[in-house]
């Protein structure tokens, strides 16, 4: 069975999060933080060797502090991050100690998923080497200007929105990190991988696979997180859990 490292960033600002006084990983979604629902899809799973979280360094002590009843029960690795998500990815690929074959990132601000998506694009990364989710663009897509004028319609053939779980061979991701000269630049990891000339599939994203980014997103994930299939599978893994998402 081949084995996958996690890498959770959690090291952002969460600049257009308003109104809360934690960041968004660290928040509550219906009575359990953000970063732990997120989290709890890897932690059993038998071909995940290694999860790791990755958070500001100014938010490390504070964190430990906080959530030292849910880290006494959970398999995690807590690394302090960069000053960009790619560098805060690379920090967590240092802190890989166990063997790995794939690396996958996934943003710790998206709590909901289900065990068939993890599934799915984990055999697709074993298939092609990279791998990503994509939800096809639907809509019209409009360009605009400063001034928010429309300057364009752009043409959405083949236009796909980027989604995590990003997966990759462990070789492959890390020799991408090595080769890039301006990692603050990149948006995603899939991103570098591409400056290698390396192929990236993407697979079918899941709608209600959101980034929790605005106020409005957090209030969809409260609606989406009781329309996900449960299975139960997750169920008894700290004594926080509740009747955890498949």
């Amino acid at each position: 069975m081949s084995q996958f490292a996690v890498i959770l960033p959690a090291a952002g600002q969460s600049s257009r999060f308003k109104g809360f006084q934690r960041k968004k990983p660290f928040v509550e979604l219906k009575g359990r933080p953000i970063w732990v629902r997120t989290a709890e899809h890897f932690l059993n799973r038998p071909d995940v060797c290694q999860t790791i979280l990755v958070i500001a360094p100014e938010d490390l002590d504070w964190f430990r502090e906080t959530f030292k009843a849910n880290l006494a029960f959970m398999d995690i690795t807590v690394v302090a991050g960069g000053a960009s998500r790619a560098e805060s990815v690379r920090n967590g690929i240092l802190a890989i100690k166990k063997p790995a074959d794939y690396i996958a990132v996934h943003d710790a601000a998206r709590p909901l998923l289900t065990t068939q998506w993890v599934d799915q694009i984990f055999a697709a990364a074993e298939s092609y080497q990279a791998a990503i989710p994509g939800l096809k663009i639907s809509s019209t897509i409009k360009r605009i200007g400063d001034d928010a004028l429309i300057s364009a319609t752009v043409d959405r053939t083949g236009l796909v929105q980027a989604q995590t779980p990003q997966v990759f061979s462990a070789p492959l991701l890390q020799k991408a990190m090595a080769s890039c000269r301006n990692l603050a630049a990149a948006t995603d990891d899939a991103s570098l991988v591409e400056s290698i000339s390396q192929p990236v599939m993407v697979i079918d994203g899941w709608p209600m696979n959101i980034k929790i980014t605005t106020n409005e997103d957090f209030r969809l994930a409260e609606l989406f997180l009781s329309a996900l299939p449960k299975s139960g599978g997750l169920g008894g893994l700290h004594p926080f859990a509740d009747d955890l998402l498949s």
